[in-house]
């Protein structure tokens, strides 16, 4: 049963976030404070963390970013849930590492399918494969291993949140195409994404500050999308 953390101060809210999802199968674990979220980020191990971004003393995005920057939850997938719709705030939470983002007022349901789409993406992290059965996907200096959810960079390990794994992992799959920002958001998000093709830009930027290689390699063509091809030789 998949654990979910749901940070969230409002009761009402929390009430009905824990009711759609436990009718889901999903387990649910809630606190309504920052630091309360950190501690239960490492006590309980959560699968996911819905995280609300107005909460008393320490705020979502210094929750977020305190997550990502830890070595035991950097890989944690994180929806971001707030009030606050503006493209730059949406772009903000995307940039200190949140995975999505769903604004308030909020479908339930739609909120259900988003952590279910998210979690499909990141359970294989957990499920390694025997060493004789890992896949993996090589070009310049990266590979991938689909099986155990790791990038190697230079023969140096990466660590990535479970999109931008998805992402990477896309953009090789499908190298020396031009790729849309629209068909990035259907294919990697996996369902009709409301929060703008922005999103694929931050999740760009930050494989590009990962991996410094991809800043020659990941083209990005003017208005449309992106491209991964091998570098222009020095």
């Amino acid at each position: 049963m998949p654990r979910v953390l749901v940070v969230e101060d409002d009761p009402d809210i929390a009430t009905v976030i824990r009711h759609h999802l436990e009718r889901a199968g999903h387990s649910v674990q809630h606190v309504a404070s920052g630091r309360d979220a950190l501690s239960a980020a490492h006590d309980a191990r959560p699968d996911l963390v819905v995280l609300d971004l107005m909460l008393p003393g320490m705020d979502g995005t210094l929750v977020c970013q305190a997550l990502r920057q830890d070595a035991a939850t950097a890989g944690l997938p994180i929806i971001m849930l707030t009030a606050r719709g503006e493209e730059a705030d949406r772009v903000r939470g995307l940039e200190l590492g949140a995975d999505d983002y769903v604004v308030k007022p909020f479908s339930p349901k739609e909120l259900v399918a988003r952590v279910a789409a998210l979690l499909r993406r990141a359970d294989r992290a957990d499920r390694p494969a025997a060493p004789a059965a890992r896949r993996w996907l090589a070009h310049g200096p990266l590979a991938i291993d689909l099986d155990g959810h790791q990038v190697l960079a230079d023969g140096q390990p990466v660590r990535l949140t479970a999109k931008e794994f998805l992402l990477l992992r896309y953009l090789l799959e499908h190298r020396g195409r031009v790729l849309s920002r629209d068909l990035l958001l259907s294919d990697v998000w996996g369902y009709q994404y409301t929060g703008g093709t922005r999103t694929v830009d931050v999740h760009v930027r930050r494989l590009r500050e990962k991996i410094p290689w991809l800043a020659g390699a990941l083209v990005t063509v003017k208005q449309f999308g992106y491209k991964l091809e091998e570098p222009a030789a020095p």
